[in-house]
């Protein structure tokens, strides 16, 4: 049995949390082999490795990471450049809190959207949630290159992977959704970006 030194990361190709970790690592420019999981399928190694076989599941050597922001805060530690928190403790509790609210506002919606056991007048609620609530935001895209930040941060990483996936979604913005639709651009357009896509995720778009 050969002995992996090198990180390795279970992700489907077409979920959204894994899509963030996959961000992450693009980011930061990590070498890490992605070992493609398709839903409802668990490979032995990832049974081995999360006791929930869920993904994204991380690992590297003896360690084994899942849950999301738990694998993101674990990468942004053991490889700081370049950061994707504030330094300050203040800041960066204010970047875990909009994870946060990332994470209860709009994730919950995605979710309940592409869940194909939700009934369809929830899906249609949870369409037009999430259309207004991000055209509603839209507006605050327009002072900073990143989403309220001079920097790309763990933010970005949760917020972007949401975005590509708005065709898929049924979703799409109105005009004055203007500065949330550039800042899509701007990202999308984002050498790190491209290198975080699966051929999945290239072709919702």
């Amino acid at each position: 049995m050969s002995v992996t030194n090198r990180l390795a990361c279970y992700s489907d190709p077409a979920d959204h949390y894994c899509h963030r970790v996959r961000l992450v690592l693009a980011e930061k420019g990590i070498a890490a082999e992605i070992i493609e999981v398709q839903p409802g399928r668990c490979p032995p190694r990832l049974a081995e490795a999360n006791p929930y076989g869920s993904v994204p599941t991380l690992v590297d050597r003896d360690l084994a990471l899942y849950e999301s922001t738990v694998v993101m805060e674990y990468l942004e530690e053991r490889y700081p450049h370049p950061p994707l928190m504030p330094v300050y403790p203040v800041a960066r509790a204010n970047t875990r809190l909009l994870i946060h609210r990332i994470q209860r506002d709009w994730c919950a919606l995605v979710d309940r959207i592409l869940d194909t056991r939700s009934k369809e007048a929830e899906r249609v609620q949870a369409r037009k949630e999430l259309r207004e609530s991000l055209t509603g935001v839209s507006p605050l895209f327009g002072d900073k290159p990143y989403f309220l930040s001079e920097e790309m941060s763990l933010v970005d990483c949760c917020l972007l992977p949401i975005l590509w996936r708005l065709p898929l979604l049924g979703i799409e913005l109105p005009r004055p959704a203007k500065p949330l639709l550039d800042y899509m651009e701007r990202q999308f357009a984002r050498e790190a970006f491209k290198a975080s896509l699966s051929a999945v995720e290239r072709d919702m778009r």
